[in-house]
């Protein structure tokens, strides 16, 4: 028995130093983190919310209050502030499309003040429309929805149409810092859409229209 005792010692010390190890790291990362993005989290800050179909991340912003200005890059470009809507917005753009948009203040500033998206491998103008809601001009994937400024107190909103299924008659969409709660598959939520007459329109309140790139 005496002969196993050096072996036992040492893989309880192993064990002991790992655990104290997972401890400091997990404190120091919680100690990074803001109050108020520890708070009355729907889920925990950074938690993976799911994937769309093409693999993008939608991860958890703790709650719609929480900010924390550390910057993100998807290889090598910046995508935004984690883990705000604005930044799922434009890293699927650039995921799927090749394209980003500018730096803005707020999600609703992408309506009006972004002109054009730029293609980041020939670092060129990419023409885009606006398509209000009710409009002809149906919806389909790849176009941004954003929202008025009555949404989170004056920022607006922004999530990708990520499938149109006309059959059933909705949109599905993915997005961060709206619900912040698990996706319930590839999109993190449905929205009816119906066409009366030419014109179609997105049942979600609060919803300007859609954004499309001319690609």
């Amino acid at each position: 028995m005496k002969e196993y005792f050096p072996a036992l010692l040492f893989q309880r010390t192993f064990f002991a130093a790992l655990l104290i190890l997972y401890t400091v790291t997990v404190f120091a990362e919680t100690k990074d983190i803001p109050t108020i993005c520890q708070t009355d989290c729907k889920t925990p800050y950074g938690q993976v919310l799911g994937k769309d179909k093409s693999g993008v991340a939608g991860y958890s912003n703790c709650n719609s209050d929480c900010v924390i200005f550390e910057p993100n890059k998807h290889d090598g470009t910046y995508t935004g502030i984690k883990w705000q809507c604005v930044e799922y917005a434009r890293r699927w753009l650039l995921v799927n499309k090749g394209v980003v948009y500018g730096d803005v203040d707020y999600a609703i500033d992408i309506w009006d003040k972004i002109e054009h998206y730029r293609n980041v491998q020939w670092d060129e103008k990419v023409p885009v429309t606006n398509h209000v809601n009710g409009s002809e001009t149906a919806p389909k994937s790849g176009d941004l929805l954003i929202y008025a400024k009555m949404m989170f107190g004056g920022t607006g909103h922004v999530a990708v149409i990520t499938e149109v299924d006309e059959k059933k008659g909705v949109v599905r969409v993915a997005e961060q810092n709206n619900l912040n709660q698990q996706w319930p598959s590839t999109h993190s939520r449905e929205i009816s859409l119906i066409k009366n007459g030419n014109q179609y329109w997105l049942l979600d309140g609060y919803l300007i229209g859609w954004k499309r790139a001319d690609i």
